[in-house]
C-alpha cells in the first residue's frame, strides 16, 4: 500500500518524470533539494510519520521502493 501512495506523491510532485523506473531519483535529478523537502513534508502528513535528520540519507530516497520501506519502518 505504501508504495502506491509514494508513487502517487512522486507523480504529483514531478509530473512526467519516470518515477517508477528510476533507480536513483536523486542522481537522475527527479528529486532535488526543494522537491525532496516538499516530499518529506507530504510523507509526514500523508502517513502521520516523522522523518528525522537521521533518516535523511540518499539511500532512503533512491527509489519509490526505498521511500516506501522508510515509511513502513517509521509507521511500525
Amino acid at each position: 500500500m505504501e508504495k502506491e501512495q509514494v508513487l502517487k506523491l512522486l507523480k504529483e510532485l514531478r509530473p512526467g518524470a519516470d518515477v517508477e523506473n528510476s533507480s536513483d531519483l536523486i542522481g537522475d535529478r527527479i528529486l532535488d533539494s526543494l522537491s525532496l523537502t516538499i516530499l518529506i513534508a507530504r510523507l509526514d502528513q500523508e502517513f502521520d510519520i516523522e522523518i528525522t535528520p537521521d533518516d535523511l540519507m540518499p539511500e532512503n530516497f533512491a527509489t519509490a521502493d526505498t521511500i516506501a520501506e522508510l515509511v513502513k519502518r517509521l509507521e511500525d
